[in-house]
């Protein structure tokens, strides 16, 4: 099982880019395409608080909960 960070859908609704929402939301681009790509293993609450702020969006709708394939 796992939770993963899903910002595309929402960053393509908002017409943003990576680059803009990194700079919104005070974290480098680096580090904002670790979230994006699913390479994270934590998000601070800050950073989740930040992207649902910018992004006009509830955490639900970032976080995608996948449940275990076996």
């Amino acid at each position: 099982m796992g939770i993963r960070v899903d910002i595309d859908v929402m960053l393509a609704k908002r017409k943003m880019g990576v680059g803009e929402l990194s700079e919104k939301i005070g974290i480098t681009p680096a580090n904002l395409a670790v979230l994006k790509n699913g390479r994270a293993k934590a998000v601070r609450f800050s950073t989740l608080e930040a992207l649902c702020r910018e992004l006009d969006c509830q955490p639900g709708d970032l976080l995608i909960f996948e449940p275990d394939a076996g």
